[in-house]
């Protein structure tokens, strides 16, 4: 009797379905875009993204989420989704940016993220401290543990530039004030962003983009989701989490079991094994335009979809009708 190949990640079919899932979830949150209300846009996505996911030929549980079980709706870590199938582990944000999609600003995803079982970081939903680079320089230009300074002549010097033509993106926040100033004073360019990191670490891997380093400290969920994007793009990432308490600590040992919570995080310790990377935008930015409502009842969606095992990025453009697709129940 002939049996069964083993469903792998790299199946073709698997990506669609996948892009799905984060379309229906850009199309609900752009109901809300530039009305300000970031709690609507977040929960449009979230249920139309967890409904989107019934249809998904995988058993699927989410590792990296918004929360624990307790504070649902959101989709929470350990929360199972798919109609059944392979096991996969799934990092997800349903509404990357919601402050972004409520204040219509660029660079709100929807975003999912998936691999094999074991192969995500497990960890609480706490900051984390990350820095990226494109593929273009060799591994260890940068070091998370060296002076920003460092590593901006560092950067420049592989890229054989001066620092000031390189572009570092951070978060504006306080706590990113020294390391802004100490980077303007090697003369390098600072470009700030008000939310969003996700987009602003794969940024570092587009050529077309500006940005050549990204550094800070911002959600240590997006900063999985950037790594399984920076894996699929050959770019360079590493990382470390950061505990405002010991209550936070203590709930990291327990989750990474006997790994060193403190300790510093490469590429591979974020997201390891094949991984497949999905996104749609809902307001233009660097890596995807957004949602567009058309005249002829269609909405446009822009989507990328990356595998790591073969570097493939493959960017997708959806017309979706809305009268037949009944998007108005399913997803707002």
């Amino acid at each position: 009797m002939l049996m069964a190949k083993p469903f792998r990640l790299t199946g073709r079919n698997l990506g669609l379905e996948l892009v799905r899932v984060t379309e229906a979830a850009a199309i609900a949150s752009d109901h809300w875009t530039g009305y300000g209300n970031k709690i609507e846009a977040d929960g449009a996505a979230v249920k139309a993204m967890r409904e989107a996911f019934d249809n998904v030929a995988i058993n699927g549980t989410v590792a990296i989420g918004e929360g624990e079980m307790d504070q649902a709706p959101m989709l929470y870590i350990g929360e199972k989704v798919g109609c059944g199938g392979p096991e996969f582990d799934i990092a997800v944000d349903p509404l990357e940016g919601t402050n972004l999609c409520a204040r219509s600003l660029p660079n709100a995803l929807t975003v999912i993220a998936l691999a094999e079982k074991g192969q995500f970081l497990h960890a609480p939903d706490v900051y984390m401290e990350k820095i990226a680079v494109g593929p273009d320089v060799p591994e260890n230009v940068v070091d998370i543990d060296a002076s920003i300074t460092t590593n901006l002549r560092e950067l420049a010097k592989a890229k054989g530039k001066s620092p000031s033509d390189l572009t570092l993106c951070a978060l504006e926040r306080d706590r990113h004030e020294e390391m802004i100033a100490k980077a303007r004073e090697t003369g390098a360019r600072v470009r700030l962003l008000s939310d969003g990191d996700v987009a602003a670490v794969i940024a570092t891997c587009l050529p077309l983009s500006g940005v050549d380093l990204y550094a800070g400290s911002g959600g240590a969920p997006e900063g999985v989701l950037a790594a399984a994007a920076v894996r699929c793009m050959k770019g360079h990432m590493q990382a470390r989490l950061l505990f405002e308490n010991d209550q936070q600590l203590q709930r990291a040992k327990i989750m990474m079991k006997d790994q060193d919570p403190k300790r510093r995080l490469e590429l591979c310790d974020l997201a390891n094994g094949h991984v497949f990377f999905c996104a749609t935008g809902v307001t233009p930015g660097y890596l995807l335009e957004g949602v567009e409502n058309l005249d002829t009842g269609y909405r446009r969606t822009h989507s990328v979809v990356m595998r790591s095992e073969t570097g493939t990025i493959r960017y997708i453009r959806a017309y979706h009708h809305v009268a037949t697709k009944r998007l108005q129940t399913n997803f707002f």
